[in-house]
């Protein structure tokens, strides 16, 4: 199982920087729409969802990244409600024509609906943040990583005390402090490389939050699958799982440090 980890990540890493750093931002949006297909290709066959709805699902979720293309986040911010209200309306309305009876309307529509809020929205911030510079997307990537690492690693050799039981029975108290140290290390030996004038408050305090909301990120999945009755969102990737696996915590660490670009 390591091994197949180190083996993904020394492919993966080499291929994640030429796509961020060496091609267009336009390359990195195609990149950032197929891995929002897949996660929600996972997410619908977790809730068994129909054909049809999985379908319109992953349509929506993609048409909405297609659509920032053409939005400055300002303008992104006055026409999502109206997208949002457009693709309730589309997906309802085909629940309505094409499954006959109103029998599990509500569970039929729910799906489609939080798979896109859940998945291709949150990606969202990660568009806008290559926007503002690869660089960016570096440090998310660094600073979530070293989260997961030494959530791993403190975890397994000191967890103790179970930090919620009912949702992930193996993470711990010691491995969520793990996490929010790894984030902070991250941030504190790479972001002055990276962002140039950030103070290292400021960097402290993004590492702090991105550990943090990499731990609340990979909790989240883990609700939606033990909820599902599964293990993993998939087995696309080897060692690692599905797509979904992931890019769980990305998912909210991404958001995250958009807020903090702004307010920081």
């Amino acid at each position: 199982m390591l091994l197949k980890r180190v083996i993904v990540a020394l492919i993966a890493i080499p291929l994640i920087y030429l796509c961020l750093a060496e091609l267009s931002p336009v390359f990195f949006l195609v990149l950032l729409a197929l891995v929002s297909a897949l996660a929600q290709y996972e997410f619908y066959a977790m809730y068994k969802t129909s054909g049809s709805m999985t379908v319109l699902g992953i349509m929506s979720g993609t048409g909405l990244l297609g659509a920032a293309y053409f939005m400055t986040p300002s303008a992104a911010a006055t026409a999502w409600p109206v997208i949002f209200i457009l693709i309730f309306v589309i997906i309802s309305t085909a629940r309505l024509f094409i499954i006959k009876g109103p029998s599990s309307a509500l569970i039929d529509i729910a799906p489609a609906i939080i798979g896109i809020l859940y998945i291709p929205s949150l990606l969202l911030s990660a568009w806008y943040l290559r926007l503002m510079g690869y660089e960016l997307l570096i440090l998310l990537l660094l600073c979530v990583w070293s989260a997961d690492s030494f959530a791993y690693f403190i975890g397994k050799n000191f967890g103790k005390r179970k930090l919620y039981l009912e949702v992930s029975p193996n993470k711990t108290l010691e491995g969520a402090a793990g996490s929010v140290a790894g984030g902070i290390l991250a941030a504190a030996l790479f972001g002055s490389f990276l962002i140039k004038g950030a103070g290292l408050t400021s960097l402290l305090i993004t590492g702090a939050v991105l550990g943090a909301v990499t731990i609340v990120g990979d909790l989240v999945e883990s609700m939606f699958k033990r909820d599902a009755g599964i293990k993993d969102s998939g087995n696309l990737i080897p060692g690692h799982g599905g797509v979904l696996d992931r890019i769980d915590s990305i998912l909210f660490a991404a958001p995250a440090l958009y807020l903090l670009k702004i307010l920081l």
